[in-house]
């Protein structure tokens, strides 16, 4: 049935009405509130618990509205509009109430602007300097609220809470983890955790932007600076490759806190807390400052050009087949066309980011998703395959909260029942050598806009082209999108850029061990999937590193070590998970004598004489790169033999690249658990392991120590571990594992 046209304006879009606010005519959609509208047109009125991203909660009173013929003043944000309704923001009523929910508001607030870490970006000190009194008539005392602990990241002061309900209705309706509420009535109400406990919820940071008091405040940049002496540079997030837009504050050079910067079709509002407290690791002590050159045992400082000189001294006599040249997949763009510039001048087709997947025998390569991140909220079904995509992308987790929310089913096909913030339509949890059978049962039913995301557990794991082809033919079946997660944050832009092998992959350039390699931003003790072949070979060859950390393992395997600037001190570009190419501006002051890895890049080359390096700038080196398609070369099917129990791994959610893992504040996060093998109770008993005993796991090249955790969400036949730690680090490369009581 059609809508009838307005009485008021007959010209009005279809669903909207006409409005009328301070005067001005408005079209307005139907069901909308009288806030929309206001904000829609630039009209501002003054609130503390509306937010666009939340469920209206009509609480503070701040946007008290007169509307003609209502005897009394309307909440702005819980008013539906009506055509030809007559609003008021500027009346004197409007503004007696506004006023009056200001003076109440301030009764049992504590005032203490000149101390509180949100004093300049306060959103009630904003409106209290238009709407506030410059006296009290209260004389009565403030009541005092405890402060709880809620974990390494958060610091509350909740004396200060004016009960907005914002962070309450964020981790209820955005995390879905429903951390906080408001307990006790009346005067007494107060907003705080349950339990007592610190918050979960991967993305508890953004409780802070949400507060518009200083309630709830970021306890790592907490005292360390004041908004007006901060510089906002945008940034990417780096540890995922969804690449959130933020920005970095800076003073003096040094990264003190990131906050979200709104990009709706990429992360919202919003970000993870691994984006927002990862710039703490940038300041560890073994950040690389100088060129280190090896002598004996140990190194010595260098000068730049003696260190490019014993660089390319060991690429000049071992080039072509003989070197091996391996790359984070977080290098930018910039970076990467580089690297394979060098590569090809050099003479090798040993070149490849896919260093943390093991079966690469498919050739398979990054892709980007078939249906954009921010229309997987519409579809009607999406099947998850090997992910614990919570941690993997924690916003492309909330997007599919969003969807289920909305109706979508989703399913799951798992090693791990991984905790997720949605209801799921069916699951299968099984050991990884059957997700390919367990995928071929699952009914979509008639469900019409569909997408398959498949993720690290999947891609990275033993029978990873198996599962891709699987995948791929289910797609193909169900007419559904499929949307492959990227291992790594620039995984994508790499793979456009040729950082890819025309011979040996990541693989099977460690196992048939090169004379020389050089590694590119890579930790060379946590960052390879296959941790015992990497370590050999590196061990045993001639080794150029550039590297952000001159970390243990680092100065264990290389001759030469380079310092470059990480993404957040150079200007770069990244493509995410969509194909989305975004750029970065310098934040962070480089550390000492590091320099951006493309300067380095075209001063080796110069080094070396090589053609293509001619560029003196940045904007040189970008009118001098495009797209370069490459078919990865296929590898070696990854090793399936062995006895025991099958292996599901996955990334520990802040332990996933060395910047992450040097953040302090993560590393005390309830998330991060430590090194530890999961068990079902079947397997755990048929080991006469019991919970917290120690396990001693061996896949015939390495072996592993680790505390045992029995829990029934894994598959039966199989163990859990999470990748990015060293007691870890020899289990992850092997499809099965023999466990025994240590």
């Amino acid at each position: 049935m059609s809508t009838p046209p307005s009485p008021v304006n007959p010209n009005l879009p279809p669903d909207h009405v006409t409005v009328f606010i301070d005067g001005n005519e408005l079209a307005a959609p139907k069901g909308s509130m009288i806030i929309q509208a206001a904000d829609k047109a630039g009209i501002p009125i003054p609130r503390f618990c509306y937010h666009d991203k939340l469920p209206i909660a009509a609480n503070c009173r701040m946007c008290l509205v007169e509307v003609e013929k209502m005897p009394k003043p309307a909440p702005a944000c819980a008013t539906p509009v009506m055509d030809g309704m007559k609003i008021a923001t500027r009346s004197d009523k409007a503004l007696k109430s506004q006023r009056n929910v200001m003076e109440f508001l301030l009764i049992n607030h504590p005032l203490d602007c000149p101390i509180c870490d949100q004093g300049g970006e306060c959103e009630l000190q904003d409106l209290s300097l238009g709407y506030g009194r410059s006296v009290s008539r209260f004389v009565e005392r403030k009541r005092v609220v405890a402060d709880e602990d809620m974990g390494p990241l958060v610091a509350s002061d909740m004396t200060r809470c004016i009960q907005c309900t914002r962070c309450v209705r964020f981790t209820a309706d955005i995390a879905g983890t429903y951390e906080l509420g408001g307990m006790q009535r009346g005067e007494n109400l107060q907003i705080g955790t349950f339990d007592g406990k610190p918050l979960t919820t991967e993305l508890s940071g953004n409780v802070i932007d949400v507060c518009p008091v200083g309630a709830l405040t970021n306890k790592v940049f907490r005292f360390k600076a004041r908004p007006w002496e901060l510089t906002a540079k945008p940034s990417l997030g780096y540890h995922d490759a969804l690449g959130s837009n933020l920005f970095h504050h800076v003073r003096r050079g040094e990264i003190l806190r990131s906050v979200p910067r709104d990009n709706e079709p990429v992360n919202e509002c919003w970000i993870s807390d691994r984006d927002r407290y990862a710039h703490e690791g940038l300041y560890a002590e073994d950040r690389a400052h100088v060129p280190l050159v090896r002598d004996g045992d140990g190194f010595r400082e260098a000068s730049w050009d003696e260190a490019l000189a014993k660089a390319a001294h060991i690429l000049r006599d071992n080039a072509a087949d003989d070197l091996g040249i391996l790359v984070h997949p977080s290098t930018s763009n910039e970076e990467g066309a580089l690297l394979a510039r060098l590569a090809d001048a050099l003479g090798t087709g040993n070149l490849d980011h896919r260093i943390g997947q093991l079966d690469l025998s498919d050739g398979a390569q990054a892709a980007a998703f078939a249906m954009p991140v921010a229309e997987l909220e519409q579809a009607q079904a999406i099947v998850v395959v090997g992910s614990n995509i919570r941690y993997e992308v924690p916003l492309l987790h909330q997007r599919l909260r969003k969807a289920a929310r909305r109706g979508a089913k989703i399913h799951v096909v798992n090693p791990v029942d991984f905790d997720f913030a949605f209801v799921t339509a069916s699951k299968r949890i099984v050991p990884p050598s059957q997700l390919v059978s367990a995928l071929a049962q699952v009914d979509l039913g008639d469900a019409a806009n569909v997408a398959v995301i498949v993720g690290a557990v999947a891609e990275n794991s033993a029978h990873a082209a198996a599962i891709r082809q699987a995948v791929a033919d289910f797609a193909a079946a169900k007419n559904a999108k499929l949307c492959r997660i990227p291992q790594g944050a620039n995984a994508l832009g790499l793979s456009k850029h040729g950082v890819l092998p025309t011979s040996r992959d990541a693989q099977s350039m460690l196992r048939e061990q090169r004379s020389a390699y050089m590694i590119y931003g890579i930790e060379p003790g946590l960052d390879f999937a296959d941790q015992h072949a990497a370590l050999k070979a590196l061990g045993n060859a001639q080794v150029v590193a550039f590297s952000q950390f001159a970390c243990e393992s680092t100065r264990r395997v290389a001759d030469v070590i380079l310092p470059i600037g990480a993404l957040p001190e150079i200007e770069a570009t990244l493509t995410n998970l969509e194909g989305r190419a975004q750029s970065t501006a310098v934040a962070g002051k480089l550390p000492g004598q590091a320099r951006p890895g493309w300067r380095v890049l075209r001063a080796l080359a110069t080094e070396l004489s090589l053609p293509g390096f001619e560029f003196t700038d940045l904007a040189g080196l970008r009118a001098g790169i495009s797209p370069k398609a490459i078919l990865a070369a296929p590898g070696k099917p990854a090793v399936q033999g062995g006895n025991g129990l099958e292996v599901a791994v996955s990334q520990a959610i802040y332990r996933g690249d060395a910047v992450v893992r040097r953040a302090q504040a993560l590393q005390v996060h309830p998330l991060t658990t430590g090194a530890r093998v999961v068990l079902n109770a079947i397997d755990a008993t048929a080991a006469g392991l019991a919970e917290g005993a120690m396990a001693k796991l061996g896949n015939g090249v390495g072996t592993g120590t680790l505390q045992v955790v029995v829990d029934d969400r894994v598959a039966p036949g199989c163990v859990w571990i999470e990748s990015g730690y060293g007691a870890t680090a020899p289990l992850a490369a092997s499809a099965k594992v023999e466990v025994v009581r240590a």
